[in-house]
Order: structure tokens, then C-alpha cells, then sequence
């Protein structure tokens, strides 16, 4: 039986103002230049990888002098007719009155989080039917849950990553120097784990997720579901960003630097589709992060 297709309609902005001048996550290297030709060119790339996978795009200008404003998978959840905004480090902050614009002129109805809850939209909330993982301290507090939950109405999985370390594994815990914010590879819950098919009346629905990314009573968490998962090591998740793909859940478009996913993705009768991208990497973002699912049931 054919998987429920989700993802079918996406948001995309441009990578006309990419950048890396301000090192707001833990994969940002300010020393290494942007090549925002490059860049663009991998933003057509992941647009035809998605057309071909039969994804409808929106596409909106990125908004002006935004180095991130690529990654409209931060500007917001969508369910249904309803979206509720982010909340971005102080350097995206001039995002989010234009994402706002933005879905209000695609009929979307606008909720607002309190000011001083810290929410980083669809990169740290993943629909799973009825359920949304949601991921938490780095760049969502977790009143944010609370308030999704009631706002959208999903059944919300609170997961925690582990963070960044000053010394490899040990020592305190990374402290941004650009949003003093805690550190991590596995600062959005979309580096760490993605959704490949939503649950139905005669499946579990599927996973993929890095157990190494996740703290011992989250790992504990995502174990006790009745869901399918596929493990990806930390190599592939952190060094190859595996989990930041977008399924439809019949085609995945993904990195084409995970060859292990590749084969157990193939292995369960998906289709795979590996754009060639290293540019918007420097920004410590990638396939899904480039996109804004519009459409969650």
C-alpha cells in the first residue's frame, strides 16, 4: 500500500543574501567565504530535486540582507490554515516580520508565541501525523511545547540533543559567542532526526534518527514509540547533515554524503534523490532546512 504523501507543497525563499558573517550555530566558520553563486546554484539544485519528486514550490525573494533568510524552515509551523511564528536569534530577528508578510498573504492564520519564548519553527518541530517532535534548550524553550500543543493541537514529544562541549565530549557546555545561547551540532531536531513516512491506519509510519544525537532519556523516549525508525550514525548526521532531508513519503531528497541512509532508505522501497551540495552547508543548514512545509495535516 502506497504511503500518505506529505510535504507536497513548499516554501522557498533565495540564497541571494547567504552568508556566514555572523557564526550563530556550531557549523558557522566566519573565516571561510561564501560562495553565494555557488550557493544559488545548489538552491536550484534541491528546487528540481523537489519538482521532480512531484513537491510544489512557492517561491518568495529572500528577504533582504537576511544571511539566513534562506532557511525558511525557521520562520514557522504550519498546520492546516494556521501557522505559528518563530522566534530567531537576534541576528534573524528582521526575518520574521517578512515571513510573517509572507504567510499571511498565503492565507495563513497568524499566531504569536510570547516575545520571550524562544521558538526556531518547523527545524525544531517535525510533524509525525498526530504527533510533533519537538526539540528544546538550544533554540526552543520548552514552554514553546505547551503553547504549540494548544495552539495546533498536536501531541507533542519533547527530545532533548546533547550539546556542544568546550573540550570534545567533556567539559561545560558550548556557549554561542554571537547569540549566548547554548551550542550544538544538533541545535534544530531536524539535524538529528527526520520524518520519512507519517503513521497511517495500517502502518507505524518511519523514521530516521541519530540515537548518538539524543540525550540517554530522550533515546529512551523515541525507543518506547510503536513506530518503524532507521538509525543514522553521528558520522552521517553531523558530518553529512543525513537527517536534514524532505520525504514525500514515497521519494527522499537528501544528501548525497550518507551512503549508509541511501542504502536502508532504497532498502525499504523509497526513492532517492542526492543533490550535490556544499556551499549552503557553511550556514549550518541544508535540504530541509531550505524549505517550509506548508501543508501538515
Amino acid at each position: 500500500m502506497a504511503s500518505q504523501l506529505i510535504n507536497q507543497t513548499v516554501l522557498m525563499s533565495g540564497a541571494e543574501y547567504f552568508d556566514d558573517s555572523y557564526a550563530i550555530n556550531a557549523y558557522m566558520d566566519n573565516s571561510i567565504p561564501v560562495n553565494r553563486t555557488l550557493a544559488a546554484a545548489e538552491h536550484d539544485d534541491i528546487r528540481m530535486a523537489l519538482e521532480q519528486a512531484g513537491v510544489s514550490i512557492i517561491k518568495v525573494s529572500a528577504p533582504v540582507a537576511c544571511q539566513d533568510g534562506v532557511y525558511t524552515a525557521n520562520w514557522g509551523l504550519c498546520r492546516g490554515n494556521k501557522v505559528v511564528m518563530s522566534h530567531l536569534p537576534i541576528k534573524r530577528q528582521a526575518e520574521e516580520p517578512y515571513a510573517e508578510k509572507v504567510l499571511r498573504g498565503l492565507g495563513k492564520q497568524i499566531i504569536r508565541l510570547p516575545a520571550t519564548v524562544r521558538f526556531s519553527g518547523q527545524g525544531d518541530a517535525l510533524p509525525f501525523g498526530k504527533m510533533l517532535f519537538m526539540g528544546t534548550t538550544f533554540r526552543t524553550d520548552p514552554e514553546a511545547h505547551r503553547l504549540i500543543a494548544d495552539s495546533l493541537g498536536y501531541e507533542v514529544i519533547s527530545l532533548q540533543t546533547i550539546p556542544k562541549r568546550r573540550f570534545l565530549e567533556l567539559g561545560p557546555v558550548a556557549t554561542n559567542r554571537i547569540t549566548g545561547w547554548p551550542d550544538s551540532f544538533f541545535y534544530d531536531i531536524d539535524l538529528a532526526l527526520a520524518v520519512l513516512q507519517p503513521p497511517t491506519a495500517s502502518s507505524k509510519g518511519l523514521i530516521a534518527w541519530c540515537p548518538a544525537a539524543f540525550t540517554p532519556a530522550s533515546q529512551a523516549k523515541i525507543r518506547e514509540l510503536d513506530i518503524d525508525t532507521i538509525e543514522v550514525s553521528r558520522r552521517e548526521a553531523q558530518k553529512s547533515y543525513a537527517c536534514n532531508l524532505v520525504s514525500t513519503g514515497e521519494t527522499v531528497i537528501m544528501t548525497a554524503r550518507a551512503p549508509k541512509l541511501k542504502r536502508a532508505l532504497e532498502a525499504r522501497g523509497l526513492t532517492v534523490i542526492t543533490p550535490q551540495i556544499q556551499e549552503l552547508v557553511k550556514g549550518g543548514g541544508y535540504i530541509r532546512c531550505v524549505t517550509l512545509s506548508l501543508d501538515n495535516k
